[in-house]
């Protein structure tokens, strides 16, 4: 099959592959908009430095790639029990239990970088916030007793006070992708059908599929069409019957 025969059974087919782009995205629209819950999230970011107790001595090459190796180990701890039952007992007014709070946070650090990025997720920033502060907060209270080093410093806290937009909720870029997804997948069901489709509704089809020419075609009548016939040959007749003859007589 050519590519102009493509395009003639797309444009025969336009009307159903529009309909389907404008199902798919009305629905994406609605679901972005009313039955999408907001998702928000806070991040704090903390520091793997040299450790407090080697005094005065200078920063190298060797320290730094220490505290990097370190950075693993500190992913780990922040998300253990030994943490966040902390966090649970010191600020009871969160309302999360210890496993909750694991399973809602992240840990990430940049390659070769000293750097923590912690993140939690909620459906309220505020509670956001106040828990990935809170966690930061017991963790470099508590390493020194679990590691017996003191080299964690809080760079940044999350704003309480911010309104940052869900990261959830994108209408844009939903509505860009239902769009495209359903085109082509309006056109895919359409090719199939087409292709599934074995009656023969022209002459080019006889001859496409025969390879021999068509002597005859028997028009396509439609039921108004059948009516009009019949009413045609209705009226004739009547005139056939008005016409007058002469009688014996005369």
């Amino acid at each position: 099959m050519e590519l102009k025969q493509y395009f003639r059974i797309i444009q025969k087919k336009w009307w159903l592959i529009t309909i389907i782009v404008v199902i798919a995205m009305v629905a994406t629209g609605v679901k972005s908009y009313f039955f999408t819950t907001p998702i928000y999230a806070a991040n704090a970011k903390l520091i793997v430095n040299q450790s407090s107790g080697e005094g005065g001595a200078s920063l190298n090459a060797s320290t730094i790639q220490t505290s990097i190796f370190l950075i693993n180990s500190y992913k780990e701890i922040i998300k253990s029990s030994a943490i966040m039952n902390k966090v649970v007992e010191q600020y009871p007014n969160l309302g999360e239990s210890a496993w909750q709070l694991s399973a809602k946070i992240s840990v990430t650090s940049a390659n070769n970088s000293q750097v923590m990025n912690l993140v939690y997720q909620d459906t309220s920033y505020k509670n956001a916030a106040e828990i990935v502060n809170a966690v930061s907060t017991v963790f470099k209270e508590q390493i020194p007793n679990i590691m017996n080093v003191d080299n964690i410093t809080i760079l940044s806290e999350a704003d309480i006070s911010a309104s940052p937009a869900p990261i959830n909720i994108n209408p844009i870029m939903n509505l860009l992708i239902s769009f495209v997804v359903s085109l082509m997948l309006a056109i895919g069901l359409v090719l199939l059908l087409d292709y599934l489709d074995d009656t023969l509704k022209s002459e080019a089809d006889v001859n496409e599929l025969l390879d021999i020419p068509v002597l005859a075609v028997v028009g396509k009548m439609s039921r108004s069409d059948l009516k009009k016939s019949a009413r045609m040959k209705g009226t004739q007749k009547t005139k056939v019957g008005e016409s007058q003859y002469a009688t014996i007589n005369q």
